[in-house]
């Protein structure tokens, strides 16, 4: 979502009034059985796709269980989801007891620690990274408009394109596709997932938990990001444009 703002723009010492598309940030509020989980800040439009994958990536939501039952509430300002989870203990997860900021998805965090689990088996991929990054492109209008936008795609193994999401984070973005993923009848099966900026420790992670065995992404990963990739049999590209990639993992 995109809104209009006026601005005075300065080139050479001249100045003029110009009305310039900018990205909209507001708060969503999760709840788990009543009890506040986390306030984190996103793109206005799915936000049950971005709570999900939130979810997903925390560990609260199995991927192979049902779509808990929710309910969106629409408040001054803010939007709240309320999920219904019958086996879930507030006190099982580490809460964020403070605001979960558009470009972090780990901020808030009380204390950290990493998820576990068997690495990923090997995929084995038989189409072009460059393809998949040509169709992202292709579904970001929004981008377009403000240049203001990440954006992530997931693709399954064949190479088709299951969702792209734009989000002013980038680990938002991600979050968008794996709760669409969750959420169809029949999913298929994962093979790669493009994201539109850097990739760092916590894209790992959701992916890791959402079973995405490959990572592309436009610009640089981080040390822990190809630490993580390496040990959970993640395969993760990077710097992927102008006909190029560096693959580290």
């Amino acid at each position: 979502m995109i809104r209009s703002y006026t601005g005075k723009k300065t080139v050479g010492g001249d100045s003029k009034t110009v009305q310039d598309a900018l990205v909209v940030e507001s708060p969503l509020a999760i709840y788990i059985n009543g009890d506040p989980i986390t306030v984190t800040m996103q793109t206005p439009g799915n936000e049950i796709e971005l709570a999900v994958g939130l979810l997903i990536a925390e560990g609260i939501i199995k991927r192979n269980n049902p779509l808990p039952q929710f309910q969106l509430l629409e408040k001054e300002n803010l939007l709240e989801i309320h999920f219904e989870i019958p086996d879930f203990e507030s006190n099982s997860i580490n809460q964020r007891t403070l605001l979960s900021i558009s470009s972090c998805g780990i901020c808030g965090k009380t204390e950290w620690s990493s998820p576990s689990g068997l690495p990923l088996p090997p995929a084995h991929l038989q189409f072009s990274i460059e393809s998949c990054f040509d169709l992202m492109s292709k579904a970001q209008p929004n981008f377009e408009q403000s240049g203001g936008l990440h954006a992530a795609a997931l693709f399954d193994d064949q190479g088709k394109m299951i969702c792209c999401f734009e989000d002013i984070g980038r680990h938002n973005a991600v979050d968008k596709c794996v709760g669409f993923q969750y959420a169809q009848l029949n999913p298929k099966k994962l093979g790669l997932i493009t994201v539109s900026g850097r990739i760092s420790y916590e894209i790992i992670a959701k992916c890791f938990m959402a079973k995405i065995p490959v990572i592309a992404a436009v610009s640089a990963p981080s040390s822990l990001a190809v630490d993580f990739a390496k040990e959970w049999g993640i395969q993760l590209f990077a710097f992927c444009r102008e006909n190029r990639f560096t693959q580290y993992a």
